[in-house]
C-alpha cells in the first residue's frame, strides 16, 4: 500500500512522510491550516504556496512551498498538491510510486468560492476522501443563495435597530462570507469582526483575497449605537461567552453544513441557521468519486462508513477508515 493507516496518521512508507499527521513527525505534507490538519510540532512541512500565510499563523519548523501541479521528489515518490477548494491554499495530496497513482483529498467543496483556488479533479487507482458529509441528507443550497439570505437577515435587523451577529468559522468560511458580501454595492450596516477573526483576515489579505474592512468592535465599545445596524462575525464559541453581551438584543445566526439538521438548530438556540459548508456535500462526494476514475476509495472522517456502505452497494470497492482513530478536530464545526 502507498498510504497507510497508522497511529500517527496516513503514512507513506517508501517516501517516509506523513500527510496531515495527528502527532508531531518528523516530515508533514499539509493539506491546508486547519487545526486538525496541520498539527503543532513537526519538523518540517511541505504546503501548497497559497497556504503559506495561514499555516504559519498555526505552526513553527521548516515549511517547505510547491505551486498547484508542480512534482517533487521525496524519496524517490513523486508527490504534487492540487487545488482542493476548501479554504485558502487547501490541496489534494498526490502521490505516485512505479505508475501507481493515489490521492488524498484532505477536505473539500466543489462549490465556487473567491477566496480559494476551485477543486481540481485529479485521476487515479485510489483516492481517500474525506467524508464529513457523508449522508444523503446533507445537500447545499448555492452560496450564492445562502449569501443573499444572509443580507436579507441582516437588512431585516438593521430596520429593526437590532445587532446582527452571525457565528462562522475562524478560517475559511468567515472570509467567504466576508469577500461575498464585499460584492454588494450597498449595505445595510456596518461589519465588524471579533478579535479571534483579525489575525486570519490579515492573513488572506497578505495573500492577495479580497476582503471588506470589518474591524474588531472592541475599537468601538464606547459608541454601542453603531451596532443597531451593524453584522458583526465571531466565532461559534463568542456564544457562550460575555463577549456577545455588548450586543444588547441582538440576533444570532450561523453559517454552517450542520445547519441543514433544523434539531441542532433548535439545541444552539439560535434565531437563524445558515446552511453553508466549506465541505462536499453527499451528491459532491458521489460526482467526484466517479470523476477521478478510482478503482479503490477509502473514506475518513465523519460518515465514513455510510458512504463506503453506499459505494460497495452500487459495486464500487471501498472501504473506511473508522472514525474512532480520526480525533475530533476544530473543523467538526464546519
Amino acid at each position: 500500500m502507498l498510504i497507510q493507516h497508522t497511529s500517527r496518521g496516513l503514512y507513506c512508507p517508501a517516501g517516509d512522510f506523513y500527510i496531515d499527521p495527528w502527532l508531531p513527525v518528523p516530515r508533514a505534507v499539509i493539506t491546508h491550516a486547519h487545526g486538525d490538519h496541520a498539527r503543532f510540532g513537526c519538523d518540517s512541512y511541505l504546503c501548497a504556496a497559497p497556504g503559506v500565510e495561514p499555516l504559519s499563523l498555526r505552526v513553527e519548523g521548516i515549511i517547505q512551498l510547491i505551486g498547484y501541479g508542480e512534482q517533487i521528489s521525496i524519496n524517490g515518490v513523486r508527490v504534487s498538491l492540487h487545488p482542493a477548494g476548501h479554504v485558502l491554499g487547501s490541496a489534494q495530496v498526490r502521490v505516485e510510486v512505479k505508475g501507481e497513482v493515489w490521492v488524498v483529498s484532505g477536505d473539500y467543496k466543489r462549490e465556487p468560492d473567491p477566496t480559494c483556488a476551485p477543486f481540481e479533479v485529479v485521476s487515479c487507482h485510489t483516492f481517500i476522501t474525506e467524508s464529513t458529509f457523508g449522508l444523503p441528507v446533507y445537500r447545499w443550497p448555492a452560496g450564492e443563495r445562502v449569501i443573499t439570505q444572509i443580507y436579507e437577515w441582516w437588512s431585516e435587523n438593521a430596520a429593526a435597530g437590532r445587532p446582527s451577529v452571525l457565528l462562522s468559522y475562524v478560517m475559511g468560511k468567515s472570509q467567504r462570507i466576508l469577500a461575498m458580501l464585499g460584492e454588494y454595492d450597498e449595505l445595510p450596516g456596518p461589519v465588524y469582526a471579533h478579535g479571534a477573526l483579525q489575525q486570519m483576515n490579515e492573513a488572506y489579505r497578505r495573500a492577495g483575497i479580497a476582503l471588506m474592512d470589518a474591524p474588531n468592535p472592541v475599537s468601538v465599545a464606547n459608541n454601542t449605537d453603531v451596532f443597531t445596524t451593524a453584522l458583526v462575525l465571531a466565532p461559534p464559541s463568542a456564544q457562550s461567552s460575555s463577549w456577545l453581551k455588548r450586543f444588547k438584543g441582538c440576533a444570532v445566526g450561523r453559517v454552517s453544513g450542520w445547519m441543514r439538521i433544523r434539531g441542532r438548530r433548535r439545541r444552539l438556540a439560535l434565531d437563524k441557521g445558515f446552511v453553508m459548508s466549506d465541505h462536499a456535500d453527499w451528491p459532491a462526494l458521489l460526482t467526484t468519486i466517479s470523476e477521478t476514475g478510482a478503482e479503490r476509495v477509502i473514506a475518513t472522517h465523519g460518515n465514513g462508513s455510510a458512504l463506503t456502505r453506499f459505494l460497495v452497494e452500487q459495486g464500487v470497492c471501498a472501504e473506511a477508515w473508522t472514525d474512532k482513530e480520526w480525533p475530533e478536530g476544530e473543523e467538526q464545526v464546519q
